[in-house]
C-alpha cells in the first residue's frame, strides 16, 4: 500500500508539468500601443497582436461610394454613442472599397475609443475568447473578418453564427462584428439546390440548404452592397488619387486615356485599380 502514496504523488507532478504544456488563455494586450489588433494562434497559443504600422485612409478618400459611406458611417457613431447599431455585412465587386471603408472608419473614430481587431477565417472558431477578453473594456471593438466566405461544414462558420446571434450568452455591448466578402450569403450556391424549393399555398419556400445558407447573412443587421464603377466614376477616382499625390491638374487630364488603358489590361475599373494606376502614373512624374 506504501506504493499508492507515492504513485499519486509521481502522477500529481506529471500533471503539473503537462499543465505548463498547454495553452492557457490569451493574456491582455498593451491596450494604449495601437488602435488595431490582429488576433494569432501560433501553435496552439493565441495572442491580440498590435498593428503599429496601420493601413490609414480617410473617408474622404473613398469616392463614388456616399450611400455605403453613410450608411455604415451612422451605424458605427451610435456605436460610439452607446446606442443600438447592427453588424455589417458588406458585399460586392472586388476592389470597390469595402475592406477600406473599414480602415477609414477607424482613422474617423480611433479617438472616440474605436478599436478593430481583425480576425482570419480560420480563427473565427476563437470568437468567444475574443469577445471574453474585451468584454470589461472601455473603448468599443469592431471584430473585423474581411474577404469571408466558408464551405460546407466548417467550424468557424458555427462559431460565427453563434457570436452574431446564436449563443445562449449575450455578446458584450461594445463588440459589433463588421465581415466584408464577395459573396452575399457567405456560402457556394449550387443550380440543384433550387430544386429543393418547394410551393406551399402559391408561396416559394427555399429548400433546407439554401435556408441554411441565408440564416447566416441574415444574422448580420445591416447588409451594404457595392457595385462596379462606371467609366465616369472611374476617372473620377482617379483623378481623386492623382491630386492626393500632388499631380498638377494638366496632368491629371491628360491621364485619362492611360487610365483607360491600365483598366481594360487589368479587366477592371475598381476603385482598388484606379490607385495602383495613380500611384504608378505619379510615380514615373517624380523621375
Amino acid at each position: 500500500m506504501t506504493e499508492l502514496p507515492d504513485l499519486m504523488s509521481r502522477a500529481e507532478r506529471l500533471l503539473e508539468r503537462l499543465e505548463t504544456l498547454l495553452p492557457g488563455p490569451a493574456a491582455e494586450p498593451d491596450w494604449s500601443a495601437a488602435v488595431a489588433f490582429r488576433w494569432q494562434r501560433r501553435h496552439g497559443r493565441a495572442a491580440l497582436k498590435p498593428v503599429r504600422a496601420r493601413h490609414r485612409i480617410r473617408l474622404a478618400d473613398l469616392q463614388d461610394v456616399d450611400e455605403q459611406k453613410a450608411r455604415i458611417d451612422r451605424n458605427t457613431q451610435q456605436f460610439l454613442a452607446g446606442r443600438r447599431a447592427n453588424n455589417v455585412l458588406l458585399t460586392g465587386a472586388r476592389g470597390t472599397g469595402k475592406s477600406s471603408l473599414i480602415k477609414a472608419l477607424l482613422d474617423e473614430y480611433s479617438e472616440r475609443g474605436l478599436r478593430v481587431i481583425e480576425v482570419d477565417k480560420a480563427d473565427l472558431v476563437d470568437l468567444p475568447e475574443i469577445v471574453e477578453l474585451v468584454d470589461q473594456r472601455p473603448e468599443r471593438f469592431i471584430l473585423f473578418c474581411d474577404d469571408l466566405s466558408f464551405e460546407e461544414g466548417e467550424d468557424a462558420y458555427k462559431a460565427l453564427k453563434s457570436v452574431l446571434d446564436g449563443s445562449v450568452s449575450a455578446v458584450s455591448d461594445n463588440v459589433l462584428v463588421y465581415a466584408t466578402s464577395n459573396r452575399r450569403h457567405l456560402m457556394p450556391e449550387y443550380h440543384d439546390e433550387n430544386l429543393q424549393a418547394r410551393h406551399v399555398d402559391g408561396e416559394i419556400h427555399p429548400g433546407e440548404a439554401t435556408e441554411e445558407k441565408i440564416s447566416l447573412s441574415e444574422r448580420f443587421g445591416m447588409w451594404i452592397s457595392f457595385y462596379p464603377f462606371s467609366q465616369d466614376e472611374y476617372l473620377d477616382i482617379v483623378a481623386h488619387w492623382l491630386a492626393s499625390f500632388g499631380v498638377p491638374q494638366p496632368r491629371i487630364d491628360e491621364a485619362r486615356q492611360e487610365a483607360l488603358q491600365w483598366a481594360l489590361m487589368r479587366g477592371s475599373r475598381s476603385g482598388r485599380v484606379a490607385w495602383q494606376f495613380a500611384r504608378d502614373y505619379a510615380g514615373q512624374l517624380q523621375d
